[in-house]
């Protein structure tokens, strides 16, 4: 047991390592995204951005539709030889290929569709840009095999920077739509070229072991279209029975409710599927890193996800304003149900990890016709919050028999799992219990923008030292066991050892 816990320990700090440069690189893409947004707003017109953001949706969902999964089949192998890799980047190029040729046999008719003339061109150029990214080199796949997500993120970023570049600098010079192609297309190219400078990994065009992919491919194909019909059919419904303005609310609502699973949760999901797939190649114990990584993210998004529940109407009112006021109550019912995010992904990466692709496929076709049922029946008569519950119903259905499942497959007990998370459930609770007893939670103050910042402000500091207090009360009168606890405050400690570290180097360097 003692050797499990060292490998489960090992394995859960390379992967909180990893995690920590993949958000570093969804912060850095956020704030490169809102300051070329800021200028391009400025340069160009509403009408240009609608166009591209349509043909890039509709290239996103064929993409989606013939994703075939061979980097994860790569990550889930142990030590997969040369000609698996070169198969993996030959399926990628046809694939490539296959929806360039799509998208320009498509791109006429889409727009006769949609009325849009300039589509077509658009669709023609974003179709190169499927077969620029289709040669991007699959050695740069031993970066997340080995959990060195330090250098994933040099390789995207790069590209990132070059692509916001040549978007601005286009913009500047035609003011046209066609900087934002320009940009998306540089920066394809760009990522590209620079996996061969970040790995030395030349590929050859062979599909000499493609029995090696086929079962991992086929359910990951399997599993994208399900996903796509999923996360598709709440707009959908929302768009048939109400009107494009409700459309735009629940999108922007729903955005705001699960920004601790997108800017923290999501992320781990991929930085926990090549952890997980090392532990299994090491021979570890998937279930106690998993219990591991489930208590310490929970104890981390359980409070954000409520907080911000807690806290929607300043945070509407300050970040979109007054006519969006219709946002609150979906946010306040969102942020709430998508906590329990955290089991769900966790859960999906592990079984991906251990390439149990049936189960998750199933688990999948449920959640996606609850969902559809729920919408049915809740849209029409209660609109948009219809939709949020029925949403939240089909998330909580899935995350839970997810829970189930791994528990059984991996022999975990539930008094196992539940150890890791009661008392960040019971924190929580408190947190909840004591702002709304206060006045500072899920409640309305209609002020200036002043008095709303000080709200906001004040809300999140006594909900976080609410939180904390009641936290380490209960920890300490469980006697201090093992926990996430225990794993956040070594990550705090090794965090600040390693400042002080930096930090005496730079004194060095300055005496030297």
């Amino acid at each position: 047991m003692p050797a499990a816990q060292n490998s489960s320990g090992t394995i859960l700090k390379r992967t909180a390592k990893g995690a920590g440069w993949i958000v570093g690189w969804r912060m850095a893409t956020r704030s490169l995204g809102l300051v070329s947004t800021l200028i391009l707003a400025r340069l160009l017109l509403p009408a240009d951005f609608g166009l591209v953001a349509l043909a890039t949706a509709f290239v996103s969902s064929l993409d989606a539709l013939s994703l075939l999964g061979v980097d994860d089949a790569l990550i889930r192998i142990k030590a997969p030889p040369r000609a698996v890799y070169d198969t993996a980047f030959t399926i990628n190029l046809i694939r490539g290929a296959a929806t360039a040729v799509l998208l320009f046999i498509l791109a006429g008719p889409i727009a006769q569709f949609f009325s849009e003339p300039r589509l077509a061109n658009v669709l023609f150029a974003l179709a190169a840009g499927s077969v620029i990214s289709g040669c991007h080199n699959i050695g740069t796949i031993d970066f997340r095999r080995d959990i060195q997500f330090q250098k994933e993120f040099r390789l995207f970023v790069i590209p990132r920077i070059a692509a916001v570049l040549t978007t601005v600098s286009c913009a500047f010079v035609f003011r046209s739509y066609w900087a934002l192609v320009a940009g998306i297309l540089t920066g394809r190219v760009v990522l590209a070229v620079y996996s061969y400078v970040m790995h030395p990994f030349r590929p050859r065009v062979t599909l000499s072991a493609w029995r090696d992919l086929a079962s991992f491919s086929f359910w990951t194909w399997l599993l994208s279209i399900v996903s796509v019909a999923r996360d598709r059919a709440d707009s959908f419904f929302i768009g048939r029975v109400l009107d494009a303005r409700a459309v735009g609310m629940f999108a922007v609502a729903t955005e705001i409710a699960s920004l601790p699973s997108t800017e923290f949760v999501t992320p781990l999901g991929t930085a926990t599927f090549a952890g997980f797939a090392a532990a299994k190649h090491a021979g570890g114990s998937a279930g106690e890193t998993y219990l591991r990584v489930i208590g310490v993210v929970a104890a981390l998004t359980m409070p954000a996800g409520v907080g911000i529940s807690l806290l929607a109407d300043p945070v509407v009112r300050l970040a979109l304003g007054p006519n969006w006021l219709q946002a609150v109550p979906v946010i306040e019912v969102a942020a709430v149900i998508g906590t329990t995010t955290v089991f769900g992904i966790i859960s999906n990466s592990l079984f991906s990890a251990h390439a149990y692709l049936s189960v998750l496929f199933r688990v999948a076709v449920m959640s996606t016709l609850l969902r559809i049922a729920m919408l049915v029946l809740l849209v029409p008569p209660y609109g948009i919050m219809g939709a949020t519950f029925a949403s939240g119903i089909g998330m909580f259905v899935e995350y839970l028999v997810y829970v189930v499942l791994t528990c059984r497959r991996f022999g975990l007990s539930a008094s196992s799992f539940f150890a890791r998370i009661w008392r960040s459930v019971l924190a929580t609770g408190a947190m909840a219990g004591g702002m709304a007893a206060t006045g500072l939670g899920w409640a309305a103050h209609p002020g200036t923008a002043f008095a709303q910042i000080v709200w906001l402000a004040g809300g999140s500091l006594a909900g976080a030292s609410i939180y904390v207090a009641v936290l380490a009360a209960l920890w300490a009168g469980a006697g201090r066991p093992p926990g996430p606890e225990t794993d956040l405050a070594a990550f705090a400690s090794g965090l600040v050892r390693r400042r002080r570290i930096a930090a005496h180097g730079d004194l060095a360097q300055a005496i030297e």
